[in-house]
């Protein structure tokens, strides 16, 4: 049997992408029956127009921030304004440590060097597109953090610096199970990194 599906290729990556990516996200998810959108989000941009375009088809919105410290010690750079309306809408925040860096980034950037896993970050980024690499790490924080199960399919959403290129569809797994995770679809991405 095959199946038939159409992927949107973006000229460029970036944040002008962004409002089709949820467009496309909120079609490809209704199609599948999947209920989860799993969407990077570090400033609240990207989350506000994911959340507009989830609320209206009932669809349950899982934004990955930043962790603590990513960008300046001790400080969230997500917008503590939006998040609060956001939650209040039902929206669930989950802010972890990056999977695909973490500890290692502080050895590497110690010692010099690079890790396995930073190894396998690269390889998203240069070989797909860097919004590859933020949507698998965000499903993979997402459910180290309970947010989302690893039996049934999600939407993941990443993108290149600010707002969102690109979109899969993933049967998620925790970090420890890293090689159980499965992109099973790309609905949206750059053509250029």
């Amino acid at each position: 049997m095959k199946t038939e599906k159409t992927i949107t290729y973006f000229s460029s990556p970036g944040k002008e992408n962004t409002k089709d990516c949820a467009e496309i996200a909120v079609s490809r998810a209704k199609a599948l029956g999947i209920r989860d959108i799993v969407v990077a989000s570090s400033s609240g941009y990207t989350a506000e127009i994911f959340f507009e375009a989830a609320k209206k088809e009932g669809l349950h919105l899982i934004v990955v921030t930043h962790a603590f410290g990513f960008s300046k010690s001790g400080v969230q750079d997500f917008d503590e304004t939006i998040a609060e309306r956001l939650k209040r809408e039902g929206v669930t925040f989950v802010t972890g440590t990056h999977a695909l860096s973490g500890m290692e980034r502080a050895i590497s950037r110690r010692l010099g060097g690079a890790s396995r896993t930073e190894a396998i970050a690269e390889a998203f980024r240069r070989i797909v597109s860097v919004g590859t690499k933020v949507a698998v790490e965000c499903v993979l924080i997402a459910a180290d953090c309970g947010a989302v199960p690893t039996d049934r399919e999600v939407i993941a959403v990443g993108g290149t610096e600010e707002g969102a290129d690109t979109v899969l569809v993933i049967r998620p797994s925790h970090t420890a199970s890293f090689f159980d995770l499965q992109i099973r679809e790309f609905a949206a991405m750059p053509r250029d990194r």
